[in-house]
């Protein structure tokens, strides 16, 4: 009898332990990387997934047994809107609720308005929209959403960081001309730039403004010869891709000897284009630099690139991943209005120091980095890009309020 006793116990334990198992797993939150990872932008979309799954399976690795593990599935929105929605439709029906994405502000745009009529139609299809690099200001502004988080700097708060340093460190620059690609994200830093300097250099005359179809031009050696009879001293260019790399190619062939500054020219396979050409000439605005003070962040780049032989630069992606954990930690749930209202207000120490998720329009306020490229051993350069012998020096680090912007956003909320 006794031992019956024991078994019939021992029966009942098993069978609960049996039970709570699966439910006391961590769960796996889906995330979708919807952008380019076809045609001529491909390579700057690649780059961008293969270091979010670096991060992923390091955040993934120091997480607590209760916490959910982060997986990352690719798919390809070509850059377009109507590809990036179709990809949105496929990823949420398959029950994804996260999406990533950056390559594009009119993607951006597209995306906003899915994610805001999904949410209307289909509560309980609700879907978070981390934005790690679409810069153009409206997302946060007039067409700011509840559902969208945005973790890089807006293209004006860049510009004006940098008519900042035009202002109290560049007196040489007299000759402005602007370069951009013609869609929503170009036509800001065009306006913006018009308007800053006008403001804090009106000395600074813009002896050119010009629009260029994205991805569409293979060769830029009339425009060069346009920048160069116009007398330009510097260039500002919000180009990326092959319309960034292309043109740094026309340049260095014709010996164009001006600055450069770019919003974009560390991304993957613009540095090889530079070289000696580039140097003390081309900056680049970021959110961080491989060069920067930054021992956190330092450590992934050398960790990454003994790895997979590639640059490290895409640090939204560290603050991104690691607050949305932070914010299903302070939520305890991994349901997206519960993490969206716990992330809206985050203050969070991230290894470029303090940042914050502005409530009002959920635009990350963070500090700002520019880079110059010079010679790898110079003062400042102790890592190289893309193995070319040169690199980004931290030139300035700008704290967060030099480049913060007032919003205009009328935030709707859902019902808490």
């Amino acid at each position: 009898m006794p031992v019956a006793r024991t078994f019939k116990i021992s029966s009942i334990a098993l069978l609960a332990l049996l039970a709570t198992g699966p439910a006391a797993a961590a769960e796996t939150v889906k995330i979708a990387f919807i952008d380019v990872l076809s045609g001529p932008f491909a390579r700057a979309g690649e780059g961008s997934l293969a270091q979010l799954r670096e991060v992923v399976s390091q955040i993934n690795a120091k997480a607590a047994p209760a916490d959910p593990k982060f997986e990352i599935v690719p798919f390809d929105g070509k850059g377009t809107p109507q590809e990036s929605i179709t990809v949105l439709k496929a990823a949420t029906d398959q029950g994804i609720r996260y999406i990533t994405q950056g390559g594009g502000s009119g993607v951006g745009f597209a995306l906003i308005e899915a994610v805001n009529k999904l949410a209307e139609r289909e509560p309980e299809k609700a879907t978070l929209y981390l934005n790690y690099s679409a810069m153009d200001p409206g997302m946060t502004n007039d067409r700011c959403s509840f559902w969208h988080f945005r973790f890089y700097p807006t293209s004006e708060m860049k510009i004006e960081a940098l008519s900042t340093y035009f202002q109290q460190q560049r007196p040489d620059i007299k000759k402005v001309f602007l370069l951009n690609q013609n869609y929503t994200h170009g036509q800001q830093v065009s306006k913006a730039s018009r308007e800053y300097l006008a403001r804090k250099r009106p000395d600074i005359q813009i002896v050119g403004d010009d629009f260029i179809p994205i991805a569409s031009v293979r060769d830029f050696a009339p425009h060069i010869a346009k920048i160069r009879a116009s007398g330009a001293d510097t260039v500002i260019t919000s180009n990326w891709g092959s319309d960034l790399t292309l043109l740094f190619k026309a340049a260095r062939d014709s010996g164009l000897n001006i600055n450069f500054f770019t919003m974009n020219a560390n991304n993957p396979g613009t540095p090889a284009q530079m070289g000696p050409w580039g140097e003390n000439k081309v900056g680049v605005i970021w959110n961080w630099g491989h060069n920067a003070p930054t021992p956190e962040l330092e450590k992934i780049y050398v960790d990454y690139k003994k790895k997979t032989n590639d640059d490290f630069i895409f640090a939204a992606h560290w603050n991104s991943m690691q607050m949305l954990r932070a914010a299903m930690r302070a939520a305890k749930s991994t349901d997206t209005k519960k993490v969206a209202f716990a992330l809206e207000g985050m203050k969070y120490k991230s290894p470029v120091g303090d940042v914050e998720m502005r409530k009002a329009d959920h635009q990350l306020q963070a500090p700002l980095f520019l880079g110059i490229w010079a010679k790898q051993g110079s003062k400042g350069v102790k890592y190289d890009a893309e193995g070319t012998g040169y690199g980004f020096r931290s030139e300035v680090v700008w704290d967060s309020y030099i480049s913060a912007q007032p919003t205009s956003c009328q935030m709707k909320r859902p019902a808490a």
